[in-house]
């Protein structure tokens, strides 16, 4: 669907500095990706409130460089009037639905980004809420990107989800330009609006939310419920909604056999597995409810929520999990604890060894956006496996291969100082064309901080911490930021991992699934590197060594045996090699299909960019 969207953007005095500079990176690059058949327009308030055109305009290219224009152009104002900056935006998308006939069949849609809490014009909290849900009357989704951990998050998470949207935190960091955009992709494209599932009044009990506003590309929308007895028979889905200009209706039927013999063969999984995800969905949304209101209603929820995590084992806000079998010096267990959103941030809890897991769980019926991307500059090894080496130095790139057998382990990183280690195992393609040399890649890493006896094992299924003392194992279906000593992990479900180690060094591992069509055909893992020059001068490993300053030199550029790929002569750690232009793939913002890298491929397992020959760098051990 074509879609009409107004950004509400906070221009107030808090901004200035880093804010503002990521803010209008993130809209410039967002105003590169509208579709032609789009509708825009922006919204700034300060103290006081204005819009670039008052009304939606078609996204041609004259009008984006005109708002590109404006974007590089605005000024920051003093103070925050929140409520005025919402309902001017939300006047824009109201009038445009109602006088503008061909605009109705979009996807309308309100995006707010601030920083701060409303201090010009109406700065009621509870007057904002009622205002905004009156004008907004259900017909479009209001979503909140609360800028930083000044933001008071539950008040716009609230407002957030009284008019069919979400909030997001956004962090303040390098990366705060790519967790707008992160955002923006998630609503991007959306392929239906006023979706809706119906079920028999009479088949179906404790149904969980079956009504969405809009259903966007790459989102997913997850329907839970018990079946009354002897019902199964009658049982069927109606799923309507709007299409571009069209209704969307169809009727999902049961097969009352197929059903039977699935239950008879893997009905002791099934049950267990989709009541829990019936349980999770059901206390999720009380928790939802429970944030809009006050007093005995809260209390309530509270009470239903409770039971439910308690009897399901959820660690919710309100439950927290000791782990049995461990402890630190002082003898104190760690426990799992779910804070709210309006806690403090993960860096500064306790320096107890601590499992949290984070707050910001994403709803089933949309993806998780709370992923840390790397920068465009990255270094790392992935697929069959490639490793890219940035050489910050040169603005340029250095990849090798390394070719060895499945089973084998590699020295990935390793501080000799302080005995931290990144090892991986290879693993095989379980399928290959016949006569085609056996593809390898990364299916298990080893990260260990002997200092602290932290051990973290990774494969494509499990992330294990410390498993040769029997510690906690998480799934990729788990959002979770894991804590003990100086190690934090962070768990973006079904995508990547994130590893901070000390503040010295920050790591990220990402997740291949197979997918149709893919060329391979098992899960594997890629690791990329943040962060690692706090790590010793030391450090070493077919990554590590690269983490400080070195250079080299490229001339006599010829033609190559690839008319496509010029070879040249390269001069690197007092060595003379040919190398040849090529690309690689970044795998660590698109798991699936990677951006390309340019690069000087060195040869025969890296022979004269790595230190001693590859098989150096193989070891017994996973730790």
């Amino acid at each position: 669907m074509n879609k009409n969207v107004v950004f509400v953007i906070d221009i107030s005095g808090s901004m200035q500095g880093q804010k503002v500079k990521q803010t209008r990176e993130a809209l410039l690059k967002i105003l590169g990706d509208m579709q032609p058949e789009d509708y825009f327009d922006l919204v700034l308030f300060g103290t006081q409130v204005q819009s670039w055109r008052g009304s939606l305009v078609q996204a041609t290219e004259a009008n984006l460089q005109a708002a590109r224009d404006f974007v590089q152009r605005f000024s920051l104002d003093e103070a925050t009037n929140l409520n005025g900056g919402l309902l001017r935006g939300i006047e824009i998308l109201n009038k445009a639905q109602e006088s503008l006939p061909e605009l109705s069949n979009h996807a309308s849609i309100l995006i707010m980004l601030t920083d701060g809490d409303p201090t010009e014009g109406v700065t009621d909290r509870s007057q904002i809420l009622k205002n905004i849900r009156e004008a907004i009357r259900g017909r479009f989704p209001l979503y909140n990107l609360g800028f930083g951990h000044n933001v008071d998050f539950n008040f716009l998470e609230v407002m957030s989800m009284e008019n069919n949207g979400w909030a997001q935190r956004i962090y303040e960091d390098r990366d705060a330009t790519q967790q707008l955009q992160g955002f923006y992709k998630q609503v991007a494209r959306p392929l239906l609006v006023d979706v809706e599932l119906q079920y028999p009044q009479d088949a179906v009990l404790d149904l969980t939310q079956h009504r969405h506003k809009q259903y966007y590309e790459g989102s997913e929308i997850m329907v839970a419920g018990r079946i009354a007895d002897h019902k199964l028979g009658s049982f069927k889905a109606d799923v309507q909604a709007r299409g571009e200009g069209q209704e969307f209706r169809t009727t999902c039927l049961v097969d009352e056999e197929e059903m039977k013999k699935l239950l008879r063969e893997r009905g002791h999984m099934l049950e267990n597995h989709v009541e829990r995800l019936w349980a999770y969905l059901t206390i999720q949304e009380l928790l939802a409810k429970r944030m809009k209101v006050e007093g005995a209603e809260r209390a309530n929820l509270s009470s239903q929520a409770l039971k439910m995590s308690l009897a399901y084992q959820f660690v919710t806000p309100l439950t927290s999990m000791t782990i049995r079998g461990l402890a630190d010096q002082d003898g104190l267990k760690p426990i799992i604890d779910k804070p709210p959103e309006d806690s403090l941030p993960l860096e500064m809890l306790g320096h107890r060894r601590t499992f949290v897991l984070s707050a910001l769980q994403p709803s089933p019926t949309r993806p998780s956006s709370d992923i840390q991307w790397l920068p465009n500059q990255v270094t790392g090894v992935d697929t069959d496996p490639h490793f890219i080496i940035h050489v910050p130095q040169k603005e340029d790139n250095l990849c090798f291969n390394i070719n060895e057998e499945p089973g084998v382990i590699l020295s990935l990183v390793q501080d000799l100082d302080t005995g931290f280690s990144v090892n991986g195992q290879l693993i095989g393609n379980k399928a290959r064309s016949p006569g085609q040399r056996e593809g390898t890649y990364f299916g298990r890493l080893g990260i260990a901080n002997p200092a602290t006896d932290f051990q973290l094992e990774v494969t494509p299924q499990n992330i294990t911490l410390n498993p040769g003392s029997g510690g906690p194992v998480f799934s990729w279906s788990d959002q979770a930021a894991l804590r003990q000593d100086g190690v934090v992990v962070t768990i973006n479900k079904k995508r990547n991992l994130v590893v901070s180690v000390d503040n010295r060094a920050t790591f990220e591992v990402v997740l291949h699934r197979v997918w149709k069509d893919s060329a391979v055909h098992q899960d594997f893992l890629g690791f990329y590197v943040l962060d690692g020059h706090r790590m010793s001068a030391r450090t070493h490993g077919l990554l590590g060594q690269f983490f400080h300053p070195f250079s080299f030199e490229v001339f006599d550029l010829h033609p190559g045996s690839d008319p496509t790929k010029p070879d040249a002569a390269m001069v690197v750690k007092n060595r003379r090699l040919t190398v040849t232009r090529g690309l690689q793939k970044d795998y660590s913002k698109d798991p699936r299909h990677g951006a390309q890298v340019s690069c000087w491929f060195i040869h025969n397992n890296g022979a004269g960019l790595i230190d001693g020959v590859y098989t150096d760098y193989i070891v017994p051990d996973i730790f």
